[in-house]
């Protein structure tokens, strides 16, 4: 890249005034609310409680830079926007930066881009006899973390939770280990699978594009559901999850458990002469009011083969600009514990909110997959989550009642953290003197006074 040597820049005047501008501010930065975000993970020692997760085979006399203080560098760089590796060579020597992954001096620049790539390139074996890559994740350790996080937020046992499963495309566009082309979405991606409770994010699982939406999801559940019980014995566990993981070995184990659902079934001829009286009336009501109508009934239904009993089906009838609109869910809640209507509406159409919570994932650039392996591309996706966790719990734990409680990450971003200021270091102090015109001091001020609760 060409190295610019001049020293200012002259633009269109201001009226009278001359306008003049050099890159002579000092230390600067543009991420001065990040240190909500270092409060926030010093109130659930998040990040080393991450770094636990990890085993670092490099001589301690010889290591410059620290696990945690390479993921530090790594999550809130991704919480602040900046996506790729290539982004630290610049940020290594951001002042604010350094205060949040915790190097002692200012002096001190951060892990480079080379650094931190060894740290998601180290295989699950051999790292100790590696030349470069001496550091180790442990999945299952970061899985179970995940879930800490969780029940750590809820000092009272919840009565009931309900857990959402979903997937979503990654698109891959190098030769990654295990891609595939999917042809519903018309591209070549990985298939990570995600298992939400509200807001808070339980499991994230990498996954080839070559199976089934429910793929290893029995797996995921089991291991959840054991953590659960094991703190909360007397806990109600639902399933909630579209069409794609209506399959009878996940129905027959939440049937044999304890565990409830909810989940979607997809339509055909023989759901839909179940319905028939039910459609006729949506119909003739859509036309008595000149709009859409719905009808709600419900019908116990078997498969032909791959079912091993009759369950519950409520569906919703409904004729809409002149069409029919039929859907249909399948559960293990009696008519006595939820009636059809608001099971439909209230409980089963609430999984539309896991969409909202997946989309932040991809603010958080959980899609970035451009890494060789798919133990690489786990780490990712493990690193976005932990970005993910920061910017959740700063929500719930400092924005409820304001105006930002339901504000997506890029909207935390860019009023919380988006902040100029200028860093001054002294022998006592690190001074971080914001912008003045900072338009929600307010908003900061009550956030700041509720992490310090």
């Amino acid at each position: 890249m060409t190295q610019c040597t001049q020293s200012s820049f002259e633009f269109e005047a201001h009226f009278r005034r001359e306008v003049v501008a050099s890159f002579d501010g000092g230390a600067l930065t543009s991420d001065a609310g990040a240190l909500l975000l270092r409060q926030v993970d010093r109130r659930m020692g998040f990040l080393r409680r991450l770094a636990g997760c990890f085993t670092d085979f490099r001589s301690p006399w010889l290591t410059e830079h620290g696990v945690e203080q390479m993921l530090a560098q790594r999550v809130y760089g991704l919480a602040l926007g900046y996506e790729d590796l290539n982004d630290h060579d610049q940020l290594r020597r951001d002042p604010l930066l350094g205060v949040l992954a915790g190097k002692r001096e200012p002096d001190q620049p951060l892990a480079s881009k080379s650094t931190l790539c060894r740290l998601e390139r180290t295989p699950a074996t051999g790292a100790e006899r590696d030349r470069y890559k001496k550091i180790r994740y442990d999945p299952e350790a970061i899985d179970r973390l995940l879930l800490d996080v969780f029940m750590d937020a809820h000092p009272e046992a919840p009565k009931q939770v309900v857990l959402d499963l979903d997937v979503t495309d990654t698109p891959l566009h190098g030769r990654q280990e295990g891609r595939f082309f999917h042809g519903f979405y018309d591209q070549y991606c990985y298939l990570p699978l995600y298992i939400f409770c509200g807001d808070q994010l339980l499991a994230v699982r990498l996954r080839e594009a070559n199976q089934d939406a429910s793929a290893g999801s029995l797996a995921e559940v089991q291991r959840i559901v054991a953590r659960l019980r094991n703190r909360w014995p007397k806990l109600k566990i639902i399933l909630r999850a579209d069409s794609g993981f209506c399959r009878e070995e996940l129905m027959r184990w939440c049937e044999e458990n304890r565990v409830e659902f909810v989940f979607g079934l997809a339509r055909n001829d023989r759901l839909r002469r179940r319905i028939g009286k039910a459609m006729r009336r949506a119909k003739a009501e859509a036309k008595r009011r000149h709009q859409a109508a719905r009808v709600y009934t419900e019908f116990r239904y078997r498969t032909r083969a791959s079912w091993s009993r009759a369950r519950r089906v409520v569906a919703k009838a409904e004729q809409i600009e002149g069409k029919e609109n039929p859907r249909y869910v399948v559960t293990s809640l009696g008519a006595s514990a939820c009636r059809p209507r608001a099971l439909y509406e209230e409980l089963y159409c609430a999984r539309g909110e896991m969409e909202n919570r997946i989309k932040e994932q991809m603010l958080l650039f959980a899609d970035r997959m451009s890494a060789e392996t798919m133990r690489a591309n786990q780490l990712r996706l493990y690193l976005s989550a932990a970005a993910y966790v920061l910017v959740e719990a700063l929500r719930r734990l400092a924005l409820k009642g304001t105006e930002m409680a339901q504000a997506q990450v890029n909207t935390i971003r860019l009023r919380l953290l988006k902040i100029g200021a200028q860093i001054r270091f002294t022998a006592r102090r690190v001074v971080v003197s914001m912008a003045s015109g900072y338009a929600w001091q307010g908003l900061f001020g009550h956030v700041w006074k509720a992490l310090r609760i």
